[in-house]
This record gives C-alpha cells, sequence and structure tokens, in this order.
C-alpha cells in the first residue's frame, strides 16, 4: 500500500484550497493509499524554530516532532496543497520545512560541511498544488516560477533526489471560474491516476 503525506496549508476551511485538499485526498483513498493528512493550521503547527531545535542542527539534542518527521520519512508520495503569497510559502509551511526537514531525518551533515546527504530515500513522488494571484505571464516570465525552482532545487534536490516532482498551480485564482477549477481537479485526477500506475508497475 502506498505511504503518502498530504500536507495542507491555508486558514480557511472553505476556501479553494480546502476544496482542492479534499478533492485530492479523496482520490488518492480510493486508490487505495494509506494517507496521512496535516492541516497545519487546523492543528495549530508552530512555525517557529526553537533555539533548541536551531542548535540539534549541529549538535546532538533530543529530538522534537518525532511523529512528524517519521511521518516524512516514511512516506513514498508527499502531496503539498497551499496558497502561493508574495510568490513564497506560506509562512506556516515554510516553518514545517524548518522543523521536519531536519538533520537526521531529511538530511545528515557530509564531513567538512560539503554537500548534504539525502535520508528521504523512500519519498519518490511530490505533487505540488497551489494557487496564485498572479497571472501566468508574471510567474512565468517575469519571475521564472520561483517557488517550484526553490521546492525542486533547495528543498528536494539535496533532501530525496530521487522524487520526482509535478507541480500544478492554478493562476488568477482571486476570481476563477468552475470550468477552471473543475479543469484542475480533474488534472490532479489524472496525476494521481498516473503515480499510482508508476508506484504499483515501475519500470
Amino acid at each position: 500500500m502506498t505511504r503518502c503525506l498530504l500536507v495542507f496549508a491555508h486558514p480557511l476551511g472553505d476556501s479553494l484550497n480546502a476544496r482542492l485538499a479534499a478533492t485530492v485526498e479523496q482520490k488518492a483513498r480510493a486508490q487505495g493509499w494509506d494517507v496521512t493528512r496535516r492541516d497545519l493550521y487546523a492543528q495549530d503547527f508552530d512555525p517557529r524554530l526553537t533555539p533548541g531545535e536551531r542548535q540539534g542542527y549541529y549538535a546532538k539534542l533530543p529530538a522534537t516532532l518525532g511523529e512528524e518527521k517519521h511521518e516524512l520519512s516514511r512516506a513514498q508520495v508527499l502531496i503539498l496543497i497551499f496558497p502561493t503569497w508574495w510568490f513564497g510559502f506560506p509562512a506556516i509551511l515554510k516553518g514545517w520545512f524548518d522543523r521536519v526537514w531536519t538533520p537526521g531525518t531529511a538530511f545528515d551533515h557530509s564531513p567538512g560541511f560539503g554537500p548534504m546527504l539525502p535520508r528521504l530515500d523512500a519519498l519518490q513522488d511530490v505533487l505540488a498544488v497551489t494557487t496564485m494571484g498572479a497571472p501566468p505571464w508574471i510567474d512565468w516570465l517575469v519571475l521564472r516560477r520561483p517557488l517550484r525552482r526553490i521546492l525542486r532545487l533547495a528543498i528536494l534536490k539535496p533532501c530525496a533526489p530521487k522524487a520526482r516532482l509535478t507541480w500544478r498551480v492554478l493562476h488568477s485564482a482571486e476570481a476563477v471560474a468552475e470550468p477552471r477549477i473543475a479543469a484542475l481537479e480533474a488534472r490532479l485526477t489524472a496525476d494521481l491516476a498516473r503515480l499510482n500506475r508508476r508506484l504499483t508497475c515501475p519500470d
């Protein structure tokens, strides 16, 4: 059974992001996946890295957030659903990366402070779904999709280099018509089916 970690980061339970999260979760479970859902706002996740956690990056100190780190370590598929604000992650999701993707969980330090040594060997696929108020030409042509590059190159590459990223974004999402939402949901359904085939029938 495919182990899936779904991380949802939006403060409103009736938001478009919440609808997308519910759709993706339902489709993933319908495929027989073992889905663990983390609703960061609902669980009041504290995004602030503590002094002890920061010291623990280079010293042997007691670990925190053990359950969350275990979920990440065992996940074969990671699904992130969040709004893009100021062309970045919401603070609560950035804090989840800061506090959960830590040494001993997501990576290890190499001797002499060389490249990080990846630890997320189980992670095979990442599906990132985000909404954005800006039109696509600003995201693509002006800024060259900054958040996608950060996730792919600065987070996944050093921690889970084998993981394949599927990036889905709904631009101009402040006023979006139902047909565009339905089209995205259909695409996400197809994405999940494709991932399921790849995981159950690897090359």
